[in-house]
């Protein structure tokens, strides 16, 4: 067996995929962590899908992350009497906050959020499904915007409504986020999604009711908004892990600055030892084709090369006709462009200081394995920390992080360059434990007798934050014979 994938891949689960057959196979094709997204279905439907995941990813011998994603306060147009109507530039056009919700017509259409009047002002520009309509407001009376069409087209039911240079206010987290983020506390997921997040307080709030509700997932903040981006280093400090949503942050910011924003958000997750997430139309395409445009390819490869933890699909896997086509592209995507981004030198941070001694073992395991020709990290770890800062650290090497603790394997689904592997320590003999764990990933052929290893643990009493050394052994002299 080959090196593991060090880019993981995120899987929007969804009708195309939620049978059992259907998870076996993304799952075989590589998924790494299943998104549940909170905007469609019923608190029974997530309950049912994570418990499917769960099922077989054990029976595939795989950790699977479940990434819980809330709906936030996306802001949107409501119903038209005919689902859709045709916007013809230079037309004159309302969004009427007091309209009934399915009265919608040519002349004007009601708004989710009423509160949309008071944040609009004279000049603005709307963009309503992801950019595909423009709108320039003229001006507000009352509860209505009165708009001209600079660019027309179709307009269906329920789509979004951003502004150009954001600072549309809708709290970050909706009642209906509320009540999920106990849905996502009762199926055990791993990951949180908070959605249009523009400052660390709206990070905080979400989780501070999910630990209310028993969860222990780690927050994602979905960087969707022109604001977020401001407060980006306050945010990121708040979170566990970003999510460069270019959906909703592309129409705001505009597709102009979203390449070199993608770049600016990854490194800032990285450089604060936090883990990064890249979406939205990654291989868009392959709703309806069977292989990728050269762009996508491209694009998935750059983020890659960027240094993203993971890459994650949508509707792609969601409602898409080929689901496993695409987590196969995607999966030889990402080990194409890694092959060179292992050969980039490593980011040597001499000005970083450490303030614990279980950052010091991780990084000085990663400096001297990059420049020993080691063959792989050993990583035990309780609370999957030292595995997770030896992994912002730039390297062709593969970490196996070993662990007991199931949630802990599952969290480390989403750390670049890491391989959660259960293990069990069953000795209080260091000799014992390394070579209990040398012959597993033998066995596994993760590791041969010649390779060098390098590993790092604690004093063997399962106590968070223990890990204080750093061995380096041969594989052969380590593994103790069995008698």
């Amino acid at each position: 067996m080959g090196n593991p994938r060090r880019t993981k891949i995120v899987a929007t689960i969804g009708p195309a995929t939620e049978s059992a057959e259907m998870l076996d196979k993304v799952i075989q094709a590589g998924v790494d962590v299943f998104r549940v997204n909170f905007s469609h279905g019923s608190p029974e439907a997530h309950m049912e899908r994570a418990r499917l995941i769960r099922e077989r990813a054990a029976k595939a011998g795989r950790h699977i992350g479940i990434l819980a994603d809330l709906q936030g306060p996306k802001i949107r147009i409501e119903r038209f009497v005919n689902d859709s109507v045709m916007l013809k530039q230079g037309a004159s056009f309302v969004l009427d906050a007091s309209l009934d919700r399915d009265a919608g017509d040519e002349s004007g259409v009601g708004l989710t959020y009423k509160a949309l009047p008071r944040d609009v002002n004279a000049g603005d520009v709307l963009l309503l499904d992801d950019g595909m309509i423009v709108l320039t407001v003229d001006d507000v009376e009352g509860d209505k915007i009165n708009c001209v069409v600079t660019v027309g087209g179709k307009l269906s039911n329920n789509k979004g409504v951003n502004r150009h240079g954001g600072g549309l206010s809708a709290d970050a987290l909706t009642e209906k986020d509320k009540q999920d983020i106990k849905v996502a506390a009762s199926i055990n997921a791993d990951f949180l999604a908070v959605s249009f997040v523009r400052c660390a307080s709206d990070v905080e709030e979400a989780r501070r009711l999910l630990q209310e509700a028993g969860g222990h997932a780690w927050i994602v903040s979905k960087i969707e908004r022109a604001e977020a981006i401001d407060d980006i280093e306050d945010i990121t400090r708040a979170s566990d892990v970003l999510m460069v949503a270019r959906g909703d942050l592309g129409v705001e910011i505009g597709d102009a600055e979203i390449t070199a924003v993608q770049k600016q958000i990854i490194m800032q997750a990285r450089s604060m030892d936090k883990v990064v997430i890249t979406a939205t139309q990654m291989l868009q395409s392959m709703i309806d084709s069977q292989i990728p445009t050269r762009a996508e390819v491209t694009d998935v490869a750059n983020s890659v090369l960027d240094g993203t933890d993971a890459v994650m699909t949508s509707a792609e896997t969601a409602i898409g006709n080929y689901p496993v086509l695409t987590i196969e592209a995607m999966d030889r995507i990402c080990r194409g462009a890694e092959k060179y981004r292992s050969k980039i030198v490593s980011e040597i941070r001499n000005d970083d200081s450490f303030e614990r001694v279980d950052e010091a073992i991780a990084k000085a395991c990663m400096y001297t394995a990059n420049r020993l020709g080691a063959r792989a990290i050993i990583a035990m770890t309780e609370s999957g920390a030292t595995a997770l800062w030896m992994s912002r650290i730039s390297s062709g090497l593969p970490i196996y992080a070993m662990s007991g603790q199931d949630s802990t394997l599952r969290r480390m689904t989403m750390f670049r360059g890491v391989e959660p592997i259960a293990f069990e320590i069953s000795s209080s003999s260091h000799s014992q434990v390394n070579s209990d764990a040398l012959s597993l990933l033998r066995e596994q052929s993760f590791v041969k007798d010649d390779d060098l290893v390098i590993i790092s643990k604690g004093d063997l009493h399962g106590k968070q934050g223990g890990t204080n050394a750093m061995k380096i052994v041969r594989v052969a002299d380590a593994i103790i014979p069995s008698q």
